[in-house]
């Protein structure tokens, strides 16, 4: 596959999220013909390269390596060699390793193929039974509970289906953080795509906490699906009052039972906050 006259191609590689199956015969020959792998572990990616024969030299190209990787890889497509970009599992750079390698490479106009497959975002969004019209892919949230809790304001009016992925031990929190901002919306969460112990949990976010919370721990990589703000609740000030006269009674801060009710309300934060006040400071 290799021409010195022209420089090689950089094939973007989609590979199995965790069965072996799920991988395309296109796939398959790519990995076989290039020249080299560029995986973001080496020795993991070595089990799926048994499995297909495929004995293709590799190089680690992951986080911490890939600016200089990067370098080295350029100069190998500028010389014809063509290059298969892989992560551990689903497509790279969809919160894997690969963005500064690509547009590195884009920047010397050196061709870049994808070479498409499994994802976690999308297969988890076919069968989560909410809307796929429109979708924002989130990725990874911020790990400090400041930062997140302002990432996740930003994403209230949101009306597309989100998706988060977040690890095993952090779900739980993230769904405790998310009720009182977004509200206790529908959602799915599945966990363990494709592999032995696969599962998806829908109903709301508070069912889908409940239902995690009754184990001694939560397994495997999960992606948490939330349905988007809906229209603007038309809920007259009246039933705000009763509304809010009937949770006052739940020990919740002032702000965070307005974040809660504005979110499950689609409420103006600041027309409940003033309620909540003025009835809080109400004779009773």
């Amino acid at each position: 596959m290799e021409d010195k006259n022209q420089p090689g191609t950089l094939f973007v590689v989609a590979t199995p999220l965790g069965n072996l199956e799920d991988i395309t015969f296109r796939a398959v020959r790519i990995l076989k013909q290039v020249d080299l792998i560029a995986a973001e572990d080496t020795r993991y990616s070595k089990r799926l390269l048994n499995h297909y024969g495929i004995e293709t030299g590799m190089i680690s190209c992951h986080e911490h390596n890939e600016a200089k990787k990067s370098v080295q890889l350029i100069e190998a497509l500028k010389a014809g060699k063509n290059i298969a970009l892989i992560s551990d599992a689903g497509t790279p750079l969809i919160s894997d390793p690969g963005y500064p390698l690509v547009t590195a490479v884009a920047k010397q106009k050196i061709p870049i193929i994808p070479i498409p497959g499994c994802s976690a975002a999308i297969a988890g969004l076919s069968v989560a039974g909410l809307p796929t019209d429109s979708f924002l892919f989130c990725g990874f949230l911020p790990k400090k509970q400041q930062k997140l809790s302002q990432t996740l304001e930003g994403l209230k009016p949101e009306k597309a289906t989100l998706i988060f992925y977040e690890s095993p031990k952090r779900i739980c929190p993230l769904i405790k953080l998310t009720i009182p901002i977004l509200g206790d919306r529908k959602a799915c969460l599945a966990r363990e795509i494709t592999k032995l112990h696969e599962e998806y949990i829908r109903g709301t976010l508070g069912e889908i906490l409940s239902t995690l919370e009754l184990r001694p721990q939560v397994k495997g990589e999960c992606v948490l699906f939330v349905e988007g703000a809906g229209p603007p609740t038309k809920m007259t000030q009246g039933q705000l009052e009763e509304l809010i006269l009937s949770k006052i009674g739940e020990n919740m801060g002032t702000a965070d039972l307005a974040r809660q009710i504005a979110g499950t309300c689609h409420l103006p934060k600041k027309q409940v906050y003033d309620t909540i006040l003025k009835l809080r400071n109400t004779p009773s």
